[in-house]
């Protein structure tokens, strides 16, 4: 009575079922059942249900025996290594055995009912092995990524990159972004958010800026950011969530910014030094007698103001010093055994255009004191005297005076070394030179408006 009435239920269930019944294991099963056994089907049935399920005989002896012992089992996923269709195959059941008992309380075999789930878990299994490769590719990302799921925008994920972008010591997972990230609220980028989650519409923005409480102490500090928002869209075209893509490029810009600075002082640098040398070569040959001495002095005055340029470079920009031209001066044409000419000046910072005339207006001094002055007579002096000058101490002021040469004599006409000399300091707003030809010797005085002086053009 009892196996007639399993064996209707059985027959007339869609269901994968089975009974196992009396001393002998007697194996009884139905069409879906059927299906689970492979190619050992329909040689099993009928047969012990030992034989049927040998290969795995050791896992299922001990629920079938507990069975048989008045005990049920119910699994939601048991994991079987089946040699059913003659090969090794992992299979994955959920299944119920239930003991079956007469009247008087005697086990006379047992009822189950299962399903297989080998290929639910199997895609389950390759959903969560691709998520986790997707997260590994993320997690080497050089920019940050996170995704968010749902119209209000949960954190579902965010990879290392992302967390040091908005501060590492947030916890955003399972937070919307409006909670986690509050600050971007009054920002708009919440909207932006929305809009894209309603349109499925992309949103990509190159140097966005952005401020975000990323501090040590969750202090805000201005960013710049590249940032793209990707809509996640399911096969029905709904957009599900949404996947952040951000590179930090605050550094980058900066950087990209200053060699943009840098490239236009060079250009601006290069056109005041080629204007200068232009200037030079123009005065040096209209006022020569000669090719050969035209070319000599040329060349003297391109190499000074080569070294002067030298001394800009190694100082920096704005860095160069009246010290440092007038000893580049000196080393030129003093002589360190035997110094012939005294300095007096305070370490003054000097422009890059004033410095370069200044270099110049020393050379010509000097190369005169050297041919036709105080140097061109062992007993000659010379003496440099600098300092900030004026009643609001606005001034830079400069004094040669040149002693102990031959009697001076004011020259009939300006050569090419006065005329330069007389065309004061370039750059500076309001320059004045004078000469005082005396006949115990030169006396030198250039006078300039320190901002032009020392101001970088």
């Amino acid at each position: 009575m009892e196996l007639r009435t399993l064996v209707n239920v059985m027959l007339g269930s869609l269901q994968p079922m089975l009974i196992v019944w009396g001393p002998s294991q007697t194996t009884l099963y139905n069409d879906g059942y059927a299906e689970m056994c492979g190619k050992r089907h329909p040689t099993a049935f009928g047969k012990p249900f030992g034989e049927l399920w040998h290969d795995i005989w050791d896992q299922v002896e001990p629920i079938i025996s507990a069975a048989y012992a008045g005990q049920g089992t119910s699994m939601d996923d048991i994991e079987f290594v089946m040699h059913r269709n003659g090969v090794p195959e992992e299979t994955h059941f959920a299944f119920s055995y239930t003991p079956v008992r007469d009247p008087w309380g005697t086990v006379l075999g047992m009822f189950c009912a299962c399903t297989e789930q080998t290929s639910t878990v199997a895609a389950r299994n390759a959903e969560r092995t691709l998520r986790e490769r997707f997260e590994q590719v993320f997690e080497l990302s050089p920019g940050g990524i996170a995704m968010l799921t749902g119209p209000n925008h949960v954190f579902e994920y965010a990879n290392e990159v992302y967390y040091s972008m908005i501060g590492s010591g947030r916890d955003i997972i399972g937070k919307t972004v409006a909670e986690a990230v509050s600050e971007v609220v009054r920002q708009g980028y919440i909207d932006i958010l929305d809009r894209v989650y309603q349109t499925g519409e992309p949103f990509v923005a190159k140097n966005l800026r952005i401020e975000l409480n990323r501090g040590t102490a969750g202090e805000k500090q201005d960013r710049v950011i590249d940032l793209a928002y990707q809509p996640m869209v399911e096969d029905d075209g709904k957009v599900i969530g949404i996947l952040v893509q951000a590179i930090d490029v605050t550094e980058l810009r900066a950087e990209e910014e200053k060699q943009a600075q840098l490239s236009h002082e060079l250009g601006h640098r290069l056109k005041n030094q080629l204007a200068m040398v232009q200037a030079i070569a123009s005065q040096t040959l209209r006022n020569s007698t000669d090719l050969a001495s035209a070319r000599v002095r040329l060349s003297d005055r391109i190499a000074v103001l080569s070294a002067a340029h030298d001394t800009i470079l190694l100082g920096g920009m704005g860095a160069s010093t009246v010290t440092q031209l007038v000893d580049k001066m000196t080393s030129l044409h003093d002589d360190p055994a035997n110094p012939r000419i005294t300095v007096t000046g305070t370490n003054i910072k000097v422009g890059s255009r004033p410095s370069l005339s200044l270099s110049l207006i020393l050379h010509e001094l000097a190369t005169n004191a050297v041919k036709y002055g105080a140097l061109s007579l062992p007993d000659g002096r010379v003496n440099i005297q600098w300092k900030i000058a004026g009643p609001k101490s606005d001034r830079f002021e400069l004094i040669w005076t040149e002693t102990g040469g031959p009697p001076v004599q004011q020259p009939e006409g300006p050569g090419s070394g006065l005329r330069l000399i007389n065309a004061g300091l370039n750059g500076t707003a309001d320059s004045t030179v004078a000469f005082t030809f005396q006949p115990s010797g030169l006396t030198f005085r250039i006078d300039a408006d320190l901002q032009g002086f020392q101001q970088e053009h």
